[in-house]
């Protein structure tokens, strides 16, 4: 990567080269936000290459979803990241988690971008849309963050048993017959590890 610290090479097309919702990604962390982001503050391009292509794609969507237009997206999109890569101190952990602040950031982004774009018509109605296909999203994300690191924190017998379970929808017998163990042993596992990932939920 060319040595360029005012304005870090970043393209859409990093971010969509894979997906970050496909069922073999890594699970990121809170933790892991922290570390890139303090490899942004040090000026790191990797650390910024690597956020974009965890959340480029996520930051795309919403734009677009305001914008309905690409090219605007992808604007939006460099922008937002540049903004992180000049002043990431921005971002504030106690506040909320990484992914929900980039949310709102592009969204605001791209309203202001829809305003300039049609000043003289009522964006409203799209702005009130935005908003709330923006929360549904928020959410969802938040929801999958909670989930991703709840699973992450079983034994491997446990998250071998929900992937069976949930995933490829096999009975607690047939678990027991494809993995060897006792049908108990099974439904326990199963059972706590349920526990485990009700309690992420709980306030």
């Amino acid at each position: 990567m060319t040595e360029n610290l005012s304005n870090p090479n970043l393209t859409r097309e990093r971010s969509f080269n894979r997906s970050s919702e496909s069922a073999g990604a890594p699970l990121f962390t809170e933790a892991d936000d922290q570390s890139l982001l303090e490899g942004v503050r040090l000026k790191d391009e990797k650390a910024i290459a690597n956020l974009f292509d965890r959340y480029g794609g996520m930051v795309y969507s919403v734009a677009l979803r305001v914008l309905k237009d690409p090219g605007n997206a992808e604007d939006v999109m460099q922008e937002v990241f540049f903004q992180v890569w000049q002043n990431p101190q921005a971002f504030v952990p106690r506040r909320g988690s990484l992914a929900a602040w980039l949310l709102v950031v592009t969204r605001n982004r791209a309203v202001d971008v829809l305003r300039r774009r049609k000043p003289s018509d009522s964006v409203d109605d799209v702005v009130l849309a935005a908003n709330e296909n923006i929360a549904v999203e928020t959410e969802r994300r938040t929801m999958m963050e909670k989930v991703r690191t709840a699973l992450h924190k079983l034994s491997p017998e446990q998250q071998q048993s929900i992937e069976l379970a949930f995933f490829e929808g096999l009975s607690h017998s047939e678990i027991a017959e494809q993995t060897g163990d006792p049908l108990g042993t099974v439904k326990t596992r199963i059972r706590s590890a349920l526990l485990s990932v009700r309690r992420a939920f709980q306030p």
